[in-house]
């Protein structure tokens, strides 16, 4: 058995508290022994900050942390009650997407690989739509399975990340069904990329977000999340010190004549804003692979 199975069974019977202290310990002994995740995080985060050193070294352990919190909710995901949600959500800007939903049944949500986009997947399930996502498909298969039924007990529909059959699935889905369609879009997984600018640097990011708002005409909302620390009341609501902030940008709508050359117009009207977001929050973006940097 891998050891993430292992983890997804325990996680059913181990108290909280245990699961949220064995994920921080791995965390941290992770970034202390500079193993290649938290040297990639690093890596990523001097591009976008600039700081170097032991500004550096602080601010991805506090990223390793923000990753750590990310995965032990995770596992904490099929206890959640409705209330608990609800506690651990607050949104800034969010009746835009809401009008677009009552006027078109549909939106494309841009997120970043920031805060716990599942959780947000959960929320936006309740106050928004019904929501579709894709996800990188995991091995061992078992461990991806596992996830995707979590993420279906909130309420979600899961597609596996697998190549042009998910898009072409993604596109009929849209039109069909409408809701929310949730892309992390910030890694570009399939090596043909939309190039962009972000924080100086030259990089590529995926075309998904854009692509699919070209082909069924459905307007893109940029999404960021990040964590913020809880107190009185809610704290007690959401059984956590941590709740997240979903802070929706302003709604990207495809004009009636729109081709393939939108995609790359699109894309970079989301990553101008996600670059803003990220630099603003870098601890809570959870990038520990390596990033589509092309500079």
């Amino acid at each position: 058995m891998s050891a993430l199975m292992l983890a997804l069974k325990a996680s059913r019977w181990l108290p909280l508290w245990v699961i949220r202290a064995v994920v921080a310990g791995l965390a941290w002994v992770a970034w202390a022994a500079r193993v290649k995740a938290s040297r990639r995080l690093e890596d990523n985060l001097a591009r976008v900050t600039g700081a170097q050193g032991r500004q550096l070294r602080r601010l991805s352990r506090r990223g390793m942390a923000s990753a750590a919190r990310y995965y032990a909710e995770l596992f904490e995901l099929p206890r959640m009650s409705r209330e608990v949600i609800d506690a651990r959500a607050r949104t800034v800007d969010m009746d835009g997407a809401r009008e677009l939903i009552e006027r078109d049944g549909r939106i494309i949500t841009a997120l970043s690989h920031s805060g716990n986009w599942d959780l947000t997947g959960a929320f936006a399930c309740r106050h928004l739509a019904a929501v579709t996502a894709v996800a990188e498909v995991l091995e061992p298969r078992a461990a991806f399975e596992q996830f995707v039924a979590i993420r279906e007990g909130l309420g979600m529909t899961i597609l596996g990340s697998e190549g042009s059959s998910t898009f072409r699935r993604l596109i009929t889905m849209t039109r069909d069904k409408g809701g929310v369609i949730a892309l992390v879009a910030d890694r570009d997984m399939s090596g043909s990329g939309v190039p962009v600018q972000m924080w100086g640097h030259g990089a590529k990011v995926a075309a998904g977000p854009a692509a699919l708002a070209v082909a069924t005409r459905t307007a893109v909302v940029p999404v960021m999340v990040h964590y913020e620390r809880l107190s009185g009341q809610r704290r007690r609501r959401a059984r956590s010190r941590w709740g997240i902030v979903l802070t929706f940008g302003t709604p990207i709508e495809v004009r009636a004549d729109a081709g393939r050359e939108q995609v790359g117009e699109i894309t970079a009207r989301w990553v101008e804003f996600m670059e803003a977001q990220i630099a603003a929050h870098p601890e809570d973006w959870h990038m520990l692979q390596r990033f589509g940097w092309t500079s």
